[in-house]
This record gives C-alpha cells, structure tokens and sequence, in this order.
C-alpha cells in the first residue's frame, strides 16, 4: 500500500529513516554509506531509498524544503509506513559567535514560525523538542566516532528570505544556535504520532558573518552528520 507522495510498498521502509532536505542527499548516502540500496520513491523526484548499515535496515527519504513539505512525508511516513524513528539531516545558519562552519548541532528544541502549529495549538506556544533517548544516543555516537558536537535549541522559519538585519538578534541573546526550515514540525509531529525523532544538523554559513561553506567543506562535515544518524538505526 502506498501514500500519496511515496510510492513504496509497505514493508519497503524500514523503521529507521534519515530525512535530508534534498532528495540527491538521499542518493549520496545510498549510493556511498548504504550496503545493497535500492530506490523506492520517485514520485515527484523526491527521492527515497532503503539499504543496509552494519546489518541494519535502514531508510533515507527526501522531504524538500520547508515545514509544509516536511510535513507531508513525514505525516505519510508514519502514518503509512509506521517508521518509528526519524532523523533530520540538514543544514543550518549559524546565528552564535561561537559556531563555526562544518559544526555538527544536535538540536535538543525547535521554535520557529510554523503556521500549522499556530493552528494545532489554537495561537497558543507549543515546545517542540527532541526525543531525548535518540538525543542521548546521539551523543555518545558521536563521541565514539570523534566528532565534536554542541547541543542546544534551534529556530525552523518559513521565510528563507528577509530584509530586517536584525531579524535573529532576540533568538540570538536567548541561545538559539541555528536558523533551518523543518525542526519545528518534525517534533511537533512526532510528539503528535509517539514516535521519535531528532534533528541533526550542520552549520553550512553564518548569518551574522556571512561566511559560507566551500563544496569541500560541506561534503566532509555532512559525512560526519550523516554517519552519527546512521549509527542510530
């Protein structure tokens, strides 16, 4: 049985999937992180693939950019597909001085600007957070493999562009580490359903510098990241 937007059969997903912005991220980690990987969604080119990490099953998924188009697989994935631990890979806007390009976030929370649970939630402010056993897990990953990490909240905007140069400054003097597009709704949801979920995320440019990552940077850092969520399954 498929979805809407995913065309997989039902046992062709597995519990355990990775959910990078963009579908050809899908198909780097498939192509050289999986053993036996093969392609279960085209649908709208959003890319999707299962394989195998150290004899485990696991799932990659593309959900495009955005919390609206987030939303949509990651509400089909569960709902669908019964995946039972979702794991963000993206990329973030450093907005801390302390942060320097390639730096692996952990995102223990996520505020943001989701019109979707300014409505779940009737106006009110719900704190989305991750699920702190995969959080935990995390860690002690990265640990092992020797990959420094920071942990703290995140801000997932709808609004890629903005003209106010001092839009972050209040998210900056309260701790927000990053700027990204999809955390918010991920928790949200996966609070919603009972599932877990976790955002990783590396810092690609700094917002208040300007610096941005060279493709040679972005290719090793996004390796590391994508090895720690790896590790979860």
């Amino acid at each position: 049985m498929s979805s809407l937007h995913i065309e997989a059969e039902s046992d062709q997903i597995a519990e355990t999937i990775l959910l990078p912005g963009d579908p050809l991220r899908a198909k780097f980690v498939a192509d050289n992180m999986l053993e036996d990987a093969f392609c279960y969604n085209k649908v709208r080119n959003m890319l999707g693939f299962t394989g195998i990490y150290k004899g485990k099953k696991v799932s990659v998924q593309g959900t495009g950019m955005g919390m609206g188009s987030a939303s949509i697989y990651i509400n089909e994935l569960i709902t669908t597909y019964n995946v039972k631990q979702l794991i963000r890979v993206g990329t973030c806007g450093a907005i801390q001085d302390h942060l320097k390009l390639g730096d692996v976030i952990l995102a223990m929370s996520a505020s943001g600007d989701s019109g979707a649970n300014q409505v779940y939630f009737e106006g009110m402010h719900y704190a989305a957070t991750a699920d702190f056993d995969l959080l935990f897990k995390a860690y002690e990953a990265a640990q092992r493999l020797n990959i420094q990490t920071q942990q703290g909240s995140v801000f997932s905007t709808n609004t890629f562009y903005d003209d106010d140069p001092q839009r972050w400054d209040k998210w900056e003097r309260h701790g927000i580490l990053g700027i990204e597009m999809e955390s918010q709704i991920l928790f949200t949801l996966a609070s919603r359903f009972n599932v877990k979920a976790l955002s990783i995320l590396t810092v690609s440019d700094h917002i208040k510098t300007g610096e941005a990552s060279s493709h040679t940077q972005r290719e090793k850092s996004y390796v590391d990241m994508m090895k720690i969520a790896l590790e979860l399954a």
